[in-house]
């Protein structure tokens, strides 16, 4: 497996689409649905993905307030890659993306059967959140 790490690198909304599918158990959503291109390129500071081979196998998006706080959102890595430090490798990019563009601070949320991944392989302290659902 020789895997290699992009930050902003170039990719497909069809190949994203197809990984996001794989990663969180949904559907393949059209680029009319669900365009990351467009979504990253106006919301995010950045992203990192791997390939392997030429092949998508990792992303993670990390939106911004456009001043000194960023977060990581969608962190996905393709069944065939689990378990072999895809992520780690890709939030540690994140990290360094963030840091590098002068972030003060990096937050992510993560579902309770992640925090091991979070806060123990990737160093981030658990933190208290609120959220309030919309629909």
């Amino acid at each position: 497996m020789a895997v290699t790490y992009e930050w902003r690198g170039t990719f497909s909304n069809g190949e994203v689409n197809a990984l996001h599918a794989e990663a969180f158990l949904t559907r393949v959503f059209t680029d009319d649905e669900w365009n990351w291109v467009g979504i990253t390129e106006r919301y995010s500071l950045g992203w990192v993905l791997s390939r392997d081979q030429g092949k998508l196998v990792g992303f993670v998006n990390v939106p911004w307030d456009g001043f000194v706080h960023a977060w990581i959102q969608d962190t996905m890595v393709a069944r065939s890659h689990r378990h072999a430090g895809v992520g780690k490798r890709l939030v540690a990019e994140a990290v360094n993306g963030a840091r590098a563009a002068g972030c003060e601070w990096l937050h992510v949320d993560y579902d309770p059967g992640l925090e091991s991944f979070y806060v123990d392989a990737c160093g981030f302290a658990p933190t208290p959140a609120g959220l309030i659902r919309l629909t």
